[in-house]
């Protein structure tokens, strides 16, 4: 079977790891069109059996300890503790302590991104997508980990490109309300609307924070149609994620 993920970039704490994966091929994945072929978003329309098959060949082929926990993602800043023994409810972000639990975040076009403690004995997993990001769900899920920002590594998942992002005003003030200087991660254009930059706020966000150590970015879902899922570039379509565990 093809490696239908990759590595994340950066330096990982002993024992944690962390990886995205791709929209793969048939020889990956079971999903058909408009979800071919390593679609792992079981609310998006696709033959829930082929869903579970996908699932079920990222554990293996990425050597997982046990299924990762697949939040119900609804853009709000919610954090789930995959350590604790209640239920959850819908979140967008998840926090896990214990070695073998897996944080996952589902994303086409979202910023996935995840931390880790620099002794490796915590982790985390989050959904900024433009929503989340202004509600706070960086903060939400620094707060949760209960460690000094400082402490932490962070890596930024592929996402949306600023030359592909396009969004209004309402959109630009949300950000600007809470930091007037978020400015710069908005270019005008010539629609009277705005090109933003993910990256840049997520950045933005976790520097505010006391975060120093942040790596990744860069990767553009829209524009690698080959490699990614993009709901802004094609409606209907599948998900990939991004998991972080500590292994043990």
């Amino acid at each position: 079977m093809t490696r239908p993920w990759f590595e994340a970039d950066w330096p990982a704490p002993p024992g944690v790891r962390a990886l995205s994966t791709l929209r793969g091929d048939a020889r990956s994945g079971v999903s058909k069109a408009p979800y071919g072929c390593f679609n792992l978003g079981d609310h998006v329309g696709d033959d829930p059996a082929a869903v579970a098959e996908n699932r079920r060949r990222l554990r293996v082929a990425a050597a997982l300890s046990s299924e990762p926990v697949w939040l119900s993602q609804v853009h709000g800043i919610e954090v789930a503790d995959l350590d604790s023994p209640v239920a959850r409810g819908p979140a967008d972000a998840a926090i896990a302590r214990g070695p073998g639990k897996v944080c996952a975040i589902l994303t086409a076009d979202c910023l996935p991104v995840v931390f880790a403690t620099a002794s490796g004995d915590t982790v985390a997993a989050a959904h900024a997508g433009w929503r989340g990001l202004a509600a706070g769900v960086i903060e939400a899920t620094v707060r949760a980990m209960g460690v000094p920002p400082g402490s932490l590594v962070a890596w930024l998942g592929p996402a949306i490109g600023p030359e592909q992002f396009e969004v209004g005003s309402e959109v630009r003030d949300a950000f600007l309300e809470g930091d007037p200087q978020a400015g710069e991660a908005f270019e005008p254009n010539a629609r009277g609307r705005f090109m933003a930059d993910l990256g840049v706020l997520a950045r933005r966000r976790l520097q505010g924070l006391g975060v120093r150590r942040i790596y990744g970015g860069g990767e553009c879902t829209f524009s690698q149609a080959d490699r990614y899922y993009s709901h802004r570039r094609d409606g209907i379509t599948g998900r990939q994620a991004t998991l972080i565990w500590r292994e043990g």
